[in-house]
């Protein structure tokens, strides 16, 4: 991150390991939600606990992060762009865990037939994150990079988009489900499907970050 932060490598090392905490968490989310398609119970909670800590570990390094923004003066010039940024991608980390937390305790019941739809869409809202990630990152070290990043994001955010779609026309085409049934596998396709357009709401602060820091 040597181009914003040129004398403070001790906050240039906690963000990295907070942007780093968010791409963990992503990958633990996608596995969780493959281990319930699969039924895989013990293998899903375990993947729930160890996204559950990794948040709380992200939120406090966040929080540290901003109290040294504040109390250490630095980069005055982009503190507030830093900090909206910070937020905004902890509101990513934590829908990713609510969601998966709401998994274990809602049970929704699964088409079988849309079980690797369902996974595909928590593939690409993974990808989504990553991308999202790389794109904060290049804002610190490369700013010509962000702009490539910030445009695979929107990619893969419009194919959750249609993924979901596709699911949502299957459940309520199938004549012998009840409207519950076809309600609660819509709500978690569309959970699912947010946590890519957050990712781009990350991108869309970004890109204006991005714009100043040229300016």
């Amino acid at each position: 991150m040597a181009l914003l932060f040129k004398k403070t490598k001790e906050l240039e090392a906690q963000i990295d390991e907070y942007l780093d905490s968010v791409v963990r968490g992503a990958l633990l989310f996608q596995q969780g939600v493959k281990y319930y398609l699969d039924e895989q119970h013990d293998d899903f909670e375990s993947r729930l606990a160890d996204l559950d800590e990794l948040e709380s570990h992200g939120d406090r390094l966040r929080r540290l992060i901003e109290s040294k923004l504040y109390a250490q003066t630095l980069i005055p010039e982009a503190r507030g762009d830093v900090l909206g940024l910070l937020e905004s991608t902890d509101a990513v980390l934590n829908t990713m865990s609510e969601t998966l937390l709401q998994f274990s305790v809602e049970i929704p019941f699964i088409l079988e037939e849309l079980r690797p739809q369902y996974l595909e869409l928590a593939q690409v809202s993974v990808s989504a994150v990553e991308a999202m990630v790389s794109a904060i990152r290049a804002y610190f070290r490369d700013l010509s990079a962000v702009r490539d990043h910030i445009n695979k994001v929107q990619f893969y955010e419009n194919e959750t988009d249609k993924i979901a779609e596709k699911i949502k026309r299957v459940v309520f085409r199938k004549k012998d489900l009840k409207l519950s049934a076809k309600i609660h596998m819509r709500y978690f396709a569309y959970h699912i499907e947010n946590i890519a357009d957050e990712a781009e709401d990350v991108c869309d602060r970004l890109a204006i970050a991005t714009i100043k820091r040229y300016l």
